[in-house]
């Protein structure tokens, strides 16, 4: 079993819920082992959109990077999630972080997520489910990482909570 975190976000329809049920089918074919409260976020990139809501959880799983990667696209697809453009509104998005200790460069996957150390609506809730996060690459201290970045104002926790919602996660 690796433990995996991921990022997903969603800034269509009705976000909470797509989140919520991008949650209830990850826990399908991987195990929950933590998820971090919901935050509102400003859209990076292009901004004539809505505002993004966002969590990280954590997994644990036996598949392969690439496998889990498939796994993602697949549920994303399921939910709707059509391309667009990039930074564009998403339905929901789910983005690999980190994959253990492993180190991935595929054209497709790159693992640690080659922009994860860039962005708060990552980090933050990253730290909240794991202060002592070390950027598998970087190895530099998730709390390190957030003191560098400008934009600490663009993020916001929401009372909303998915942890309540799923049975057996502490």
């Amino acid at each position: 079993m690796v433990l995996v975190y991921l990022s997903i976000g969603s800034n269509l329809g009705f976000r909470y819920s797509n989140i919520r049920s991008a949650i209830l089918e990850i826990n399908k074919f991987a195990s929950l082992f933590a998820i971090s409260s919901v935050y509102s976020t400003k859209p990076a990139g292009f901004l004539a959109q809505p505002y993004f809501l966002n969590v990280v959880c954590s997994i644990k799983t036996t598949m392969e990077p690439l496998q889990l990667l498939g796994r993602i696209q697949a549920l994303e697809s399921y939910m709707g999630r059509v391309p667009m453009f990039k930074n564009g509104p998403r339905i929901i998005d789910i983005d690999i972080l980190s994959y253990g200790e492993v180190l991935v460069d595929f054209p497709q996957l790159q693992i640690p997520h080659p922009r994860m150390h860039e962005r708060n609506f990552v980090l933050t809730p990253l730290e909240e489910i794991e202060p002592d996060f070390l950027h598998p690459l970087l190895r530099i201290p998730v709390s390190d990482l957030l003191e560098r970045l400008p934009d600490a104002d663009h993020i916001v926790r929401i009372g909303e909570t998915i942890h309540a919602d799923l049975k057996g996660l502490d």
